[in-house]
């Protein structure tokens, strides 16, 4: 699978299709190769371009440790990867971790942005507060074993195998600027009334001009609340707001799948499929609120 070098992070893609661009990003930490990531792309590759990537951090790509927080961090070198690529405007989508990474690109470099699609939006006091379990292993295991201690967490595992690389890469950093960065992560992963979603304050939803569809939140899961796709509808001048094509709630079942062996959380994305086509076929003048 090829890679690219963006601001000297390389990152793993992979691209599909042909025809308008759009770069899925997937949930949490994880890779491309997460089920339930490839079935979607597929189907909006009968009629797009598709670019399935791993972020730093995850999968196949580097490692990086930079910006005010990890989601901004992955947005800017989202924009870079879209503009390496030569895409041009492009249609940014994801879910949950992804739809965070895609507002903030969506809000910080509006110039590669064609249209935004967004669904799973993490948020609320549990789901914002659940989010810090991205940094405290990192931040207990570097104060305690250093950067050798931290190469060795189970979350960093998937990466060191598809980039057995990254293992330098973590060993070369220093412990306590490590630890520093990673506290400086964590703070957005403190709810806030003026960040409906973790680290993206109402000025930068605010400031998106792209045509932006939200697909709901299922009512009945903390982790990504139906209040907290309202309130970004709300920032958002124009977007829409639609019903999801699965059950309200379709990430606790998925969860409950997953842990039986039976399924995994984002099986239910390709339902997404239609949807999106539509709203991209659409043209910019014929959206509203």
């Amino acid at each position: 699978m090829p890679k690219i070098t963006v601001d000297g992070t390389a990152l793993r893609y992979e691209i599909l299709g042909s025809g308008d661009p759009v770069i899925l990003t997937p949930g949490g930490r994880m890779s491309l190769d997460i089920p339930g990531l490839r079935p979607l792309g597929e189907r909006l590759a009968e009629r797009m371009t598709v670019v399935l990537w791993d972020r730093p951090n995850t999968g196949g790509s580097d490692f990086n440790f930079s910006g005010e927080t990890e989601s901004a961090m992955v947005a800017d070198h989202m924009a870079g990867l879209i503009k390496a690529l030569d895409l041009g405007p492009t249609v940014i989508a994801g879910g949950s971790a992804g739809s965070r990474v895609s507002v903030l690109c969506a809000g910080r470099h509006p110039e590669v942005v064609k249209k935004l699609v967004v669904w799973m939006m993490s948020g609320g006091p549990f789901g914002t507060t659940v989010l810090a379990r991205y940094v405290h292993p990192s931040i207990s295991e570097a104060m305690v074993a250093g950067m050798e201690g931290v190469a060795n967490l189970p979350e960093w595992a998937e990466n060191l195998d598809l980039n057995p690389a990254g293992r330098d890469q973590l060993l070369a950093l220093d412990a306590d600027d490590f630890i520093n960065v990673m506290l400086r992560w964590m703070l957005a992963y403190i709810p806030r009334p003026d960040e409906p979603l973790p680290g993206v304050s109402k000025d930068l939803l605010a400031a998106i001009k792209a045509p932006t569809l939200i697909v709901a939140n299922g009512k009945e899961d903390l982790y990504h609340p139906y209040q907290v796709s309202v309130a970004v509808h709300e920032q958002i001048d124009g977007s829409r707001l639609v019903a999801p094509p699965w059950g309200e709630a379709e990430f606790v079942e998925a969860s409950r799948r997953r842990r039986a062996g039976t399924g995994d959380l984002f099986d239910g994305w390709h339902l997404l499929a239609p949807g999106i086509l539509d709203f991209v076929s659409e043209v910019t003048a014929g959206l509203s609120g």
